[in-house]
């Protein structure tokens, strides 16, 4: 007979492993995306890429759009898992900006190379495709309710009762959002990591209105 506590820890093995595929097709998709153009990439490229059959990617994904959105919808996964790790004492939103952080920029990431711009313009020009665009709306919102159920938890309200789990999930999202899409445009390059402190230092202080003097 087979303990109940061996078929928990079966399904978990099974759903992890389920999940490091989902990312590595992920991954694989952005990459090439981003270095050969949208329209240059196949499934058939994605799946050796990945080193699995194009059968497998189409039991995850439905095409590239999926599988790119899919990336993004873990990223903030692992932000709300994050959150909920953070020690409980810190200020939840050091604890928000810690995560944030820590997915968008690991290791130490500063300045901007030029096969970083090559990058940051082929990721500029794959998130513009419309295809995409559809898939990563439906992504946010999937990725807003579990970090909303993480908010939750964390401040011990209710995210079907109470709007404030909700709003900073939302908040979050946006503030991210808006901080890649300014360094994909800025010119000259700015370090990610810098604007996403600046962003949530924001945040975590109220969004203030800027002083003459605090600006560049």
């Amino acid at each position: 007979m087979t303990h109940p506590h061996q078929d928990d820890a079966h399904v978990g093995l099974r759903e992890r492993k389920k999940r490091e595929t989902r990312v590595a097709l992920s991954r694989a998709t952005i990459g090439l995306c981003v270095l050969r153009g949208w329209d240059n990439v196949t499934v058939e490229d994605i799946a050796t890429a990945a080193d699995v059959s194009v059968r497998t990617f189409r039991n995850y994904f439905s095409g590239k759009a999926e599988a790119i959105a899919a990336g993004h919808l873990e990223r903030m996964l692992r932000i709300a898992d994050e959150v909920r790790a953070r020690p409980v004492a810190e200020p939840l939103w050091d604890s928000i900006a810690h995560a944030v952080q820590a997915q968008f920029v690991p290791g130490d990431a500063t300045g901007a190379s030029p096969q970083d711009q090559r990058w940051t313009d082929g990721l500029r020009l794959m998130l513009a495709e419309p295809a995409l665009q559809g898939e990563i709306a439906k992504a946010n919102v999937a990725a807003q309710e579990q970090l909303a159920e993480a908010i939750a938890e964390r401040t011990g309200t209710d995210v079907t009762r109470d709007v404030y789990p909700k709003l900073v999930a939302a908040v979050v999202g946006a503030g991210s959002a808006t901080a890649v899409e300014h360094c994909l445009r800025a010119d000259p390059p700015v370090p990610l990591a810098a604007v996403l402190r600046e962003a949530f230092d924001g945040l975590a202080a109220g969004l203030p209105v800027p002083s003459a003097t605090d600006q560049p």
